[in-house]
C-alpha cells in the first residue's frame, strides 16, 4: 500500500478541543504569541522566539534522557548491591565487605530517593509548560474531543491477507459500477453528494480499487484519465487519513474534508496538490515496472518456446558461432557447411555441432553423426 503519513500534518493549523478536569477548552495554535510594536520586524521576532523555544525543548529532552539514564543505572547498581548483600548474609560473613556493602546500599537508596524527587519536579514543570505549535501534537492530553462522532467501523487490521483479498473481491463485485462512477466525477460537490448517497464506498477498499485502476490506465497509456482518477483516489485517501487522526468512522469525515478543500485553505490545498503529484509519479513508476516485467516474462516464454531438444536457445547459439558457420546457416548451404566443418579443428567443430543440434539449428546427417560418435569414442581409445 502507498504510505500517506504526511497527511498527519494537515491538522496543525486548526483549533484544538481538549477536555481537562471535566471542562472543555479551545485553543488557537499560532506562533504569533502576542502583538508587537509596528517598528519591530515581526516575522523575524517570531522566528527568533520559535528558535529559542525549540532550543528550550531540546534542552528539556536532553535533561529527560540524562535523567532516565541515571535512573536506570542507579536501579541496576541497587539491585546488584542487594544481591551481593543477601549472598554475604547467607554466608554469615562478618568481614569489612559486609559493612562497605551496607554503606553503598544506603547511598544508593538515597540516590534513588533524589531521582524520584527530581522526576516529580520534572513532571510538574512539564504540566506548567504552555502549549505551542511544536508541542500541541505530542502526547500529554487527558482526552481529545472533537464533537461526537461514530466510532470507526470496518477496520481490516485484524484480518489475514487471504480474508482481506476475499473481502475486496466481494466489495468490488457489489460496487464496481459505483466505484467507476465515483472515479469519473469532476466536481467536489458531486463527489460529496455521491459519497453521501453511497456511504459504503467510504472505505479502504475503494482507495485500493482506484489505485489499481490508475495503474491499469497508465499501462494502457490513458494518461489524462489516469490523472483524473488519481485525484479522486487522493481525495478518498485524505478522508481515510482524517478518520484515523480523529479515530472516528470515515463516513463522518466526508463533509469535513470537502469543506476544507473547497474553502481553499492554502496549507491544506498545497498539501493535497503535493501528495497528488507524488501519487501520480508513483503510479507512472509502478506502471513502467509492470510493463517491463510483462515484456521480460514474454521474452522468457518466447525463449522457452523456441529452445531446441537440448534446451539451448537457437538465437543465442547462432550469435555465438564463428562467422563462417553463421554464413552457412544464413545461406542454408549444406555443402558449404560440410566444407567449413572439415577445415575446422575437430574438437571445435564437434563443440559447435553439438550446440547447433541441442538448439534445433541443425538436424545431423549421417556424416555429422559419425563425427560426433567418433569424438565420443576418443577418450576410451586413449
Amino acid at each position: 500500500m502507498v504510505d500517506y503519513s504526511k497527511w498527519k500534518d494537515i491538522e496543525k493549523a486548526y483549533n484544538v478541543h481538549t477536555q481537562r478536569d471535566n471542562k472543555i477548552y479551545v485553543c488557537q495554535i499560532s506562533d504569533d504569541e502576542d502583538d508587537t510594536h509596528p517598528n519591530i520586524d515581526t516575522p523575524s521576532l517570531f522566528r527568533w522566539r520559535h528558535q529559542a523555544r525549540l532550543e528550550r525543548m531540546e534542552e528539556r529532552k536532553r535533561e529527560q534522557e540524562e535523567h532516565e539514564r541515571k535512573k536506570s543505572e542507579t536501579l541496576r547498581k541497587l539491585k546488584e548491591t542487594e544481591e551481593k548483600l543477601a549472598k554475604l548474609n547467607s554466608e554469615q560473613s562478618d568481614s569489612t565487605d559486609l559493612t562497605l556493602l551496607k554503606q553503598v546500599l544506603q547511598d544508593l537508596e538515597q540516590e534513588e530517593k533524589r531521582i524520584k524527587e527530581k522526576e516529580e519536579e520534572m513532571k510538574k514543570k512539564e504540566k506548567l509548560t504552555p502549549w505551542n505549535v511544536d508541542t500541541i501534537g505530542q502526547d500529554g492530553f487527558t482526552k481529545t474531543m472533537i464533537n461526537k462522532r461514530p466510532v470507526r467501523k470496518g477496520d481490516d487490521n485484524g484480518l489475514s491477507d487471504e480474508e482481506k483479498e476475499k473481502k475486496m473481491k466481494v466489495f468490488v463485485k457489489e460496487n464496481e459500477k459505483k466505484l467507476k462512477e465515483f472515479g469519473m466525477l469532476r466536481r467536489y460537490d458531486d463527489s460529496k453528494k455521491y459519497l453521501a448517497d453511497n456511504p459504503q464506498l467510504v472505505c479502504e477498499n475503494t482507495a485500493n480499487y482506484l489505485v489499481i485502476w490508475c495503474i491499469n490506465l497508465e499501462i494502457e497509456e490513458k494518461h489524462e484519465l489516469m490523472e483524473h482518477v488519481a485525484h479522486q483516489c487522493i481525495s478518498m485517501q485524505c478522508i481515510l487519513e482524517l478518520s484515523k487522526q480523529l479515530d472516528v468512522d470515515p463516513r463522518a469525515c466526508v463533509s469535513s474534508f470537502f469543506s476544507r478543500i473547497q474553502n481553499t485553505e492554502v496549507e491544506y490545498r498545497s498539501s493535497f496538490e503535493d501528495e497528488l503529484r507524488a501519487f501520480k509519479d508513483r503510479i507512472r513508476k509502478r506502471a513502467a515496472e509492470k510493463v517491463a516485467d510483462a515484456l521480460k516474462e514474454a521474452e522468457e516464454e518466447e525463449k522457452k518456446a523456441r529452445c531446441g531438444p537440448g534446451g539451448l536457445d537457437p538465437v543465442e547459439v547462432f550469435e555465438s558461432l564463428p562467422k563462417p558457420l553463421q554464413k552457412c546457416f544464413e545461406t542454408q548451404d549444406h555443402a558449404l557447411l560440410q566444407q567449413t566443418l572439415a577445415v575446422m579443428p575437430q574438437n571445435e567443430a564437434v563443440y559447435h555441432m553439438k550446440r547447433c543440434i541441442d538448439s534445433g539449428l541443425w538436424l545431423p546427417d549421417t556424416e555429422a553423426k559419425k563425427l560426433l560418435d567418433k569424438e565420443d569414442e576418443t577418450p576410451n581409445s586413449t
